[in-house]
């Protein structure tokens, strides 16, 4: 099962950087378990929205030429716990995009107030490689990844979306 930490992309600019919203509800299995009677998200699963936006907007800028994965979270930096209910914005910036990988700078916003910052590297394997470790599926960019990309070209052609 593989879970998604996106709702959608409000913004998207090939090759440079991305923004995309997750929606926080109650309704939400992982409430339950973190913590009973104490319910906030898990500081990894909003480290992991935040890769996914960053790994999408990486793998379309090279035009998923390579799989693209997460290498190293040299950084992270959380402010505040964040509740159900609430709305995440992820915005991910390419620092650095080169043959062998990529840094993206990466924040969460709760409305105006800025709770999460981290740099993300993520590393680019090329079809070869790829294959010997995982075969010919591509496990980076299918199912539901794959629809939010084709949302997120949407949003990035027709900005005032």
């Amino acid at each position: 099962m593989r879970w998604i930490w996106i709702d959608r992309f409000v913004a998207f600019e090939s090759g440079r950087s991305a923004r995309a919203v997750k929606a926080l509800s109650h309704a939400e299995d992982l409430f339950a378990d973190h913590f009973p009677g104490y319910p906030i998200m898990p500081a990894p699963l909003m480290l992991e929205g935040l890769a996914q936006t960053g790994g999408i907007l990486v793998g379309e800028a090279r035009d998923f030429r390579e799989k693209v994965v997460l290498a190293k979270v040299p950084t992270a930096k959380f402010h505040r716990e964040v509740f159900p209910g609430r709305l995440l914005t992820y915005d991910a910036e390419i620092l650095t995009l080169r043959e062998e990988g990529a840094a993206v700078l990466g924040k969460i916003w709760l409305d105006s107030e800025l709770i999460v910052e981290a740099e993300i590297f993520f590393a680019h394997l090329d079809q070869s490689r790829s294959q010997q470790l995982f075969g010919d599926q591509n496990f980076v960019f299918s199912g539901e990844l794959k629809n939010l990309l084709g949302l997120a070209r949407k949003v990035s052609s027709h900005p005032s979306s």
